[in-house]
């Protein structure tokens, strides 16, 4: 598979979308058409991290469970979506596709130079790895931080911090998809730091997954009676790891 390639998604493949194709192609990225239906969906649209551009039709809407099939196959391929349409149509699907989902929108007619520049631009922020969800790891032990970092790197920005109060200074400059926290710290302890984050409005939806080494019921319990969004025991392997965080990321929405 091509590292630069997209989607156009329509009713039928009509003479503006075989323009936009074209467009694509000459730009020197594979791009291809998709009927806009369920098993055209199921059956092709498969591969990480796809560009998707839906031609919203003016004849021919989709139908909102197709729309629904489409947000849930971005969702667990993390693909982004163009909407191309008119006004309104454009605004009825924002609503029901997730804004995070949504990389632009174009009204029709369509500013083909405006349209190629954002393809193009898609693709560098792709493999600058501007697209991959943001972790911030936070534990005492440098050898853990290294370890679980050179896990990770592959699929997620990773950033690490040694101490609560570093992660706090650092949340106060930059976003973050899911922190993972170390349950014992010295200093500032895990539950400390939580509580601080809760209670500012600008960390308090960020999720939160605790790192603790201690697996027995008593202090199971004691974690997740934190409410946090989870937690990893730190004996964890990379696989399972790696594996969990993905299914994290495809329920929380």
């Amino acid at each position: 598979m091509s590292l630069n390639r997209m989607v156009i998604l329509g009713p039928k493949e009509s003479f503006i979308i075989r323009v936009l194709m074209k467009k694509v192609r000459d730009s020197r990225c594979e791009c291809d058409y998709l009927p806009l239906d369920i098993d055209s969906i199921n059956h092709d649209l498969n591969d990480e991290g796809l560009l998707v551009a839906l031609y919203l039709d003016e004849e021919e809407k989709p139908l909102p469970n197709v729309i629904h099939f489409l947000v849930d196959r971005a969702q667990e391929k993390d693909l982004r979506i163009i909407l191309i349409g008119e006004t309104g149509d454009i605004k009825t699907y924002e609503a029901m596709i997730p804004s995070g989902l949504i990389y632009r929108t174009f009204e029709r007619p369509v500013d083909n130079e405006d349209f190629i520049k954002s393809v193009i631009d898609f693709f560098r922020k792709k493999a600058t790895g501007e697209f991959r969800k943001r972790l911030l790891i936070v534990d005492d032990d440098p050898q853990y931080l290294a370890m679980v970092r050179g896990w990770l790197k592959e699929e997620y920005n990773v950033t690490m911090a040694n101490s609560g109060l570093q992660a706090i200074k650092w949340l106060g400059r930059n976003k973050v998809d899911l922190i993972l926290l170390d349950h014992e710290m010295p200093v500032t302890s895990g539950p400390q730091v939580l509580e601080m984050l809760r209670s500012d409005e600008e960390t308090r939806d960020i999720p939160v997954m605790f790192l603790t080494g201690k697996g027995d019921k008593d202090s199971v319990m004691a974690v997740v009676a934190l409410r946090p969004e989870g937690y990893f025991l730190k004996n964890i392997k990379k696989d399972e790891l790696l594996e969990k965080l993905q299914e994290f990321f495809i329920m929380y929405k």
